[in-house]
């Protein structure tokens, strides 16, 4: 056991590195002054979303002058989003609704309802905003004038992610340990380096004419990561985007209950990474390196070669806690790690399992399929979302 406890004290050790570094030195965004009137296009993409676009468009009303212009698409909803909408457009002028139109081949939702946004915005800068997100008062000030003093023409604050009901809380924190347990956030500042690209989709603000030159979200047209995968190859085109500690900026609902995060997470394991190499290693340091330590407790404890299994055990908590601090999650949903650790492993096999097998991952009434893209991306020129 002195071997094993070695290499999983090393593994804890490692993320617990990566954890206090970004907790201590990954800034959040500055206060800032009122900026100038009609600078930002605030574009949400809904999908049946009537009991969350309300309190979205609410929030980026409130943002001020800065503020040009609200634009939702209509994402083929079948409840009363649509109706919902309309009733902002009667109230401010700066509240538009984007009809829907046919998804084409070789795109998936979210980044097509975000190319057909954007091409509707006519503001400078154009913000991404979920419908589930809430934007802080004087938040746009603050990601438009960080952006520019970083001279950042994409900029991606990392949301509050806020946790109502018990699995909330006992497994949305998860998603930030997968995180900022492995992701160096304040080396990501320092170097443009294109693998060091991270967003939330929640909300990402760019600069309209870098984002129509490089292409738009048709860089991404056919991911379903798409918030990262834009941050990429944003950097691979050379442009500047950074994402920071975005807690007092933006806040975040994702899920519900247990059946939409089981869901929703299954949507996103196994087409977040681009190879099975990736995957597996990821899947299997956690099962090794954030679950087996505690698998393994029970005897460790009493064994005179089990001190490193305990170690390991101890620092992953740690971590946890760390960051239970720092986003404000419970200090019990630490506790609960290695039961969120279970989950996510049994949850990246159905994920593994439905993508490879080409089943592909359904979400709000959509399958995808690793099988649908069709071969080279467009040009901005020939962007499909671009239709009269």
């Amino acid at each position: 056991m002195l071997i094993l406890g070695g290499i999983l004290l090393a593994a804890a050790a490692l993320a617990f590195v990566v954890t206090l570094w970004n907790m201590l030195a990954w800034p959040g965004l500055r206060d800032a002054p009122p900026a100038e009137a009609g600078q930002v296009a605030v574009l949400i993409p809904a999908r049946d979303e009537e009991t969350t676009i309300d309190g979205c468009i609410q929030s980026a009303l409130a943002q001020g002058d800065v503020v040009k212009e609200v634009i939702v698409y209509d994402d083929h909803s079948t409840d009363a989003t649509a109706s919902r909408v309309r009733a902002w457009t009667a109230q401010d002028d700066r509240v538009r609704l984007c009809a829907p139109v046919p998804l084409p081949p070789g795109w998936y939702g979210k980044p097509f309802a975000c190319a057909r946004l954007a091409r509707e915005a006519t503001a400078p800068w154009l913000l991404f905003l979920d419908a589930d997100a809430r934007l802080q008062p004087g938040a746009v000030d603050r990601v438009l004038t960080e952006a520019r003093l970083r001279s950042a023409t994409l900029l991606a604050p990392w949301p509050n992610i806020v946790c109502g009901g018990f699995w909330e809380k006992a497994l949305m924190p998860l998603l930030n340990f997968c995180v900022f347990s492995f992701f160096p956030a304040p080396l990501a500042l320092r170097r443009n380096d294109p693998n060091l690209g991270l967003a939330h989709g929640a909300c990402i603000l760019v600069e309209a004419a870098t984002y129509r030159a490089a292409g738009g979200h048709a860089m991404v047209r056919h991911e379903l990561f798409e918030d990262t995968w834009l941050a990429r190859r944003w950097r691979e085109a050379g442009h500047i985007g950074v994402c920071l500690d975005g807690d007092k900026v933006v806040k975040v609902r994702m899920y519900r209950s247990f059946s939409d995060i089981w869901f929703g997470f299954m949507k996103n394991f196994r087409p977040a990474f681009r190879s099975e190499w990736r995957f597996r290693t990821f899947w299997a340091f956690h099962g090794v390196g954030f679950l087996l330590p505690f698998l393994l407790l029970p005897v460790a404890v009493w064994r005179m070669d089990g001190l490193p299994v305990v170690a390991a055990a101890a620092l992953v908590l740690a971590s946890r806690l760390l960051m239970a601090r720092r986003f404000r999650h419970p200090w019990w949903s630490a506790a609960l790690h290695p039961l969120a650790e279970g989950l996510l492993l049994a949850l990246g096999v159905a994920s593994w399992r439905r993508w490879n097998s080409g089943a592909g991952v359904q979400w709000k009434g959509r399958t995808y399929r690793p099988d649908q893209d069709d071969g080279e991306q467009p040009k901005a020129a020939e962007d499909p979302s671009r239709v009269e």
